[in-house]
């Protein structure tokens, strides 16, 4: 069969990078068989650049950048666009203004496994940025899904570990239990389930092994990429 070409926008962190190519080729190969790959081009941004626009707010000169990027994975051939990373979602529909082929929305298809497992009001864990800017909250509402954020301490415990310690590829016991402990608490507060709404998360939390069913956007994003690789995104969303 002819693949669709997977394009990925990377590099945000590149640690995370890595888990969307190794995910992504073994959804190919577990479906296929044999020594199936992925078609994936893959375009890895600098992260300290990113990093620099978001600290300043200077979201727009982001978008610019990120925009440029899927229009060059466009011109290579690429069918679809992913943004690896939670954050760069705050401009997504700039990014997608930018290309005609689909980009696929990470916060759409986490949405879209929470409402199939019946979760109506998930604990998010991931960047200050997320948490707070209004965006990914105000995209779940569309679904039917309302948020649930940790405290300020909470948001910044997390927001921390995500760029001091995962993004740096240091994964680190006593927040790992931290983490846990958040949970727990969203727990007690009523949440039914946990996003890891980072794509680092996923390094430090295995999501079958938390206080409440976890759902691993690193993991959903990817497949959903496999899934439209291989035409069966339309049957996926009808099941």
């Amino acid at each position: 069969m002819e693949m669709r070409k997977i394009g990925l926008i990377g590099g945000m962190s590149f640690e995370s990078s890595a888990v969307y190519y190794r995910m992504v080729n073994e959804a190919v190969r577990e479906r296929l068989g044999a020594l199936h790959s992925a078609e994936v081009l893959l375009h890895s941004v600098d992260f300290q650049t990113i990093v620099d626009l978001q600290k300043a707010g200077r979201w727009d000169d982001a978008a610019q950048r990120l925009s440029e990027v899927a229009r060059g994975l466009k011109a290579a051939g690429a069918q679809c666009v992913l943004i690896c990373t939670n954050t760069m979602h705050l401009i997504a529909d700039e990014v997608q203004a930018s290309v005609d082929v689909p980009l696929i929305n990470i916060i759409d298809e986490t949405a879209a496994r929470l409402k199939a497992a019946g979760s109506r009001r998930p604990l998010l864990l991931a960047t200050r940025y997320t948490m707070e800017h209004g965006f990914y909250a105000e995209r779940m509402k569309r679904h039917g899904i309302e948020l649930m954020v940790p405290d300020a301490d909470g948001r910044t415990l997390t927001h921390n570990v995500i760029f001091d310690e995962l993004c740096a590829g240091k994964v680190l016991e006593p927040s790992r239990q931290a983490l846990v402990a958040l949970i727990e608490k969203a727990k007690a507060g009523g949440a039914d389930a946990v996003i890891l709404g980072c794509t680092e998360i996923c390094l430090i939390l295995d999501p079958a092994n938390l206080p409440l069913p976890g759902f691993d956007s690193t993991a959903i994003h990817a497949e959903a990429a496999v899934e439209f690789a291989l035409g069966l995104e339309k049957a996926s969303r009808a099941a």
